[in-house]
This record gives C-alpha cells, sequence and structure tokens, in this order.
C-alpha cells in the first residue's frame, strides 16, 4: 500500500482532529444538561431524559474512541501526515457501534414525550428496535467494502448500502407516524408546534447520513481526492451526531417540560 496515496494536508487531518473533538465534547456537555434538567419534567417524560444521558454518555466515549483512533493512525513526516507504518487503520466502525447502541434509545424516547402508551408504545419500541438495529447492522458490514479501504468493493459496499437504506426507510415511515400522534394528543397545547418541528430536523440530520455513508462514491467515480473525501465525510458524520441526538434531545426536553408546566407540574 501507498501510504503517500492516503497522506492528508496539515490542515485537513487538524480539521478532522478538532471535529472529532467537538463530537465528543458537545455529547459530554450535553450530558450533564440532561441530568441538570431531568426533574423539571414530570415523571411520566423524564425516561425521555434518562435515554438522553445513555445516549450522550455512549456517544462521548466512542467518539472519544474514534478521535484515539484517528491521532494514532497517522504520522507527520515534515510536510504531511501519512499512514503510521503498523498502525491500526483509521475506521468508522467506532461510529456505527455507537448508533447500535443510540439509535434505538433515540427512536424509542420519544414514545414517552408523544404520550403514546401500552399497547401501541409497545408496538413501536419492537418495530422501531427491529429497524433501527438492522439499519445500522448492514451499515457496519457495508462500510468494510467503501472506496479507499484496502478490501474496497464497489458492488458489496451499494448492495449492503442500499439494505441499510431499507430499514432507514421503515425508520422514516415509523417516525412520520408517531410526531403525527404525539401531535394529535398534545392538541391545545402550547408545546405542539415545537413537537412538531423535530419532524423536519430528524428529516434533515438523518439524510445526512446515508449522504456521508456515499461521500467515498466520488473517490472512485475520480471527482475527489482521498482527503477531500476523508474530511468531508467525518464532518457530515459529526454534523449529523450533533443534531440528530443533541438538538433532537433538547427538543425533547423543551416539548416535556411545558406539557409538565401545562399540567400544573412544580419541581419539589
Amino acid at each position: 500500500m501507498d501510504a503517500q496515496a492516503f497522506s492528508l494536508s496539515v490542515e485537513a487531518y487538524e480539521v478532522v482532529n478538532h471535529v472529532l473533538t467537538l463530537g465528543y465534547a458537545a455529547m459530554a456537555a450535553s450530558l450533564l444538561y440532561f441530568i441538570l434538567t431531568k426533574n423539571g419534567n414530570m415523571p411520566k417524560y423524564r425516561m425521555s431524559s434518562v435515554l438522553s444521558v445513555v445516549v450522550m454518555v455512549s456517544a462521548a466515549i466512542l467518539l472519544f474512541s474514534q478521535q484515539v483512533s484517528w491521532t494514532n493512525a497517522y504520522a507527520f513526516d515534515g510536510n504531511r501526515y501519512v499512514l503510521r507504518d503498523g498502525a491500526d487503520l483509521f475506521t468508522n466502525g467506532y461510529r456505527y457501534l455507537n448508533w447500535l447502541i443510540d439509535v434505538p434509545m433515540l427512536l424509542i424516547q420519544i414514545l414517552f414525550v408523544a404520550g403514546i402508551v401500552g399497547k401501541a408504545r409497545g408496538s413501536y419500541v419492537f418495530k422501531f428496535s427491529t429497524a433501527g438495529v438492522l439499519m445500522i447492522v448492514t451499515g457496519y458490514i457495508g462500510q468494510f467494502y467503501e472506496p479507499g479501504r484496502l478490501n474496497e468493493n464497489m458492488t458489496a459496499w451499494l448492495v449492503w448500502g442500499f439494505i441499510s437504506t431499507v430499514f432507514f426507510v421503515w425508520v422514516l415511515i415509523l417516525i412520520t407516524q408517531v410526531i403525527g400522534e404525539g401531535k394529535r394528543n398534545m392538541r391545545g397545547s402550547g408545546a405542539q408546534k415545537l413537537f412538531g418541528a423535530i419532524l423536519p430536523l430528524f428529516f434533515v440530520s438523518w439524510f445526512l447520513y446515508p449522504g456521508a455513508y456515499l461521500i467515498p462514491w466520488l473517490l472512485s467515480a475520480g471527482i475527489a481526492e482521498y482527503e477531500f473525501a476523508i474530511v468531508a465525510q467525518q464532518m457530515t458524520y459529526t454534523i449529523a451526531d450533533v443534531a440528530s441526538k443533541v438538538i433532537y434531545g433538547v427538543m425533547l426536553n423543551i416539548v416535556s417540560t411545558r406539557l409538565s408546566e401545562e399540567q400544573g407540574f412544580q419541581e419539589a
């Protein structure tokens, strides 16, 4: 393998290093937010904040591992950063392991705020868990074959990506249904508008993931060099993570706080 073919300018290396650091720092800061604000909600809504805490812990730890993987993979040769001899290659595997934990939690936590209970909640929990896990596992398999890797296989990469997308679409259908039901349950509430705004946030932030997955295609198409592709992919993944976990969780927390206040709850 020609290490120079996978080399990076100082600027590109530092941008990715800083973006990854920002990612796990945002999760750590949000962890504190969700812990401190949890008791401002009625008990029936608090599980949403508890699940946000779980998501933040998982994301902070695994994104930190992602950043360590990045710094360990490259060495400065006086001009550029090149792959370090004998080092483990940088991989998105840590992100997928994080998503395997986080995605079901992110999907399930909205059920508590939406006021979906009983058998309906149990049904959604099963569907969200199944669709979420299968989406991540198939995507995880696919990323091993992406362009730019040693075992690059365009066919396998696209096939596994397509299978993952099928479950991705299922998740989008389910979340649309849940938010629709939640808005009906909040009819007359001042929190309804903000809760409805979660749907466009969800679609925009979640569509960044398949976009990032496809960025390595630019390499095989000869449109972009390795440096651009890896920087663009890491920036896109990190923006998506912050939007789909931190901003999403904060919006759910604000909605549940407003609902609690409307129902006469006062923090002890």
